[in-house]
């Protein structure tokens, strides 16, 4: 492989892209949780003590930190970038942070892209859909493909596009997460769950409802931190666009209150989802 990646942040996303592509020691990585060096050794990847050894000679850098480090890791490693080295920041964030961790990034002659994750990396792996924004677009996408990304596109050259698109997205997808949740809570005080849920499924015959619900509140119990701080950028999206973020701010609130919970609900019809809570 002839070009040099650095990952910086090696959480699910990293971990998965790694293992899945076989980059091995065409990859350097770097976290700030020493912890996830271990992932890193069995991904076959080198493990970095700073972000410097990482960064220094990467031809692309995959930033994939979490929503509220963005920009603070563009600020803090821009001074580590060679020139010219293709910046893909691959968090879910607003476009003003996108736009704001550009500048840090550009000013020290890298070439800022803005990439929207689309789905879970897993199961999709290297065939989660990527969209991209940003005059080096073109470029990155070239690069993306040759490592092994297959479901990339560039929608406009614009810094903020493609993260718009994915946070205007995510109203809709943990907004239904979060109803769920609030729905189901209800439900289950009444004792109507089976009721509620039927009457769901008689309406709308694409998935079984008793599926959606276990899905969704898995979602958020397993995930809940980190999507209330992609809903937090959600909402700072729509103050950007003049729209008060209501349902939005009500969301993050949920999706943060379910956040490892334990929570006995059971649909009756699509296996033991107390188990599946508690365990």
């Amino acid at each position: 492989m002839e070009s040099t990646i650095a990952l910086i942040g090696f959480g699910e996303a990293g971990s998965t892209f790694a293992e899945a592509a076989g980059w091995r020691s065409a990859a350097l990585a770097f976290d700030v949780l020493p912890c996830r060096r271990a992932a890193m050794e069995r991904a076959g990847v080198v493990a970095c003590a700073a972000a410097e050894d990482a960064l220094s000679d990467a031809d692309i850098v995959l930033s994939l930190v979490t929503a509220d480090s963005t920009l603070s890791a563009a600020r803090d490693y821009a001074a580590l970038i060679k020139p010219n080295v293709l910046w893909c920041d691959m968090n879910s964030v607003a476009p003003d942070t996108k736009r704001a961790a550009a500048l840090a990034i550009e000013a020290a002659g890298g070439r800022y892209v803005d990439v929207a994750v689309l789905a879970p990396v897993n199961p999709a792996r290297m065939n989660v859909p990527l969209l991209l924004a940003g005059k080096a677009a073109p470029s990155a996408e070239a690069l993306l493909r040759a490592l092994g990304f297959c479901n990339t596109r560039v929608v406009g050259t614009d810094i903020g596009r493609a993260s718009a698109i994915k946070m205007i997205r995510s109203i809709m997808v943990k907004g239904v997460e979060a109803l769920t949740a609030e729905m189901m809570l209800a439900a289950t005080k009444a004792g109507v769950v089976d009721e509620v849920l039927s009457s769901l499924d008689a309406s709308e015959k694409s998935q079984s409802w008793f599926a959606r619900a276990e899905y969704n509140i898995e979602r958020m119990t397993t995930h809940g931190l980190r999507r209330a701080a992609e809903m937090e950028e959600s909402a700072k999206t729509l103050i950007g666009l003049g729209v008060e973020p209501v349902m939005t701010s009500g969301t993050v609130r949920r999706q943060r209150d379910m956040a490892g919970k334990k929570l006995p609900f059971d649909t009756n019809g699509c296996g033991d989802v107390i188990g599946v809570m508690t365990e």
